[in-house]
């Protein structure tokens, strides 16, 4: 490739406005520059979310967020919250839709949410490989 040509394959990448690449010449991965705003104001799971209180409305601590859960048609996520148990034993998680779980000032809300309810639900069991 001759300096020009060089030239112009740089500059083009550079005002490319979107943060994709090409993979083997047929899959687009990465994200647009739009997609990239909803990212950042997104939660991290490991840095905002696993390992959190989820309260309810009354500002009662009714579980810890222990782990984040994506189906795999990625239509729906979970938050799996741990149940029961004191110190640790008998403990158990229980799957709750992330679109129930609100933030509140910094703080996760699961709005009529008691230590009972949570209790109540079913136990969430990871698939065996």
């Amino acid at each position: 490739m001759n300096r020009v040509a060089l030239t112009v394959v740089a500059v083009a990448a550079l005002l490319a406005p979107a943060a994709r690449a090409q993979v083997a010449g047929r899959a687009t991965i990465g994200l647009a520059t739009a997609e990239m705003d909803a990212v950042v104001l997104g939660w991290s799971a490991k840095k905002q979310v696993l390992g959190k209180p989820l309260y309810n409305e009354k500002n009662e601590k009714v579980g810890t967020i222990d782990d984040v859960i994506i189906t795999p048609d990625q239509a729906v996520s979970y938050a799996t919250v741990g149940a029961g148990g004191f110190v640790g034993l008998a403990k158990y998680d229980v799957a709750i839709p992330i679109i129930q779980i609100k933030q509140d000032d910094g703080k996760f809300v699961l709005e009529g949410a008691t230590k009972d309810v949570i209790k109540a639900m079913p136990k969430f069991e990871y698939a065996k490989p």
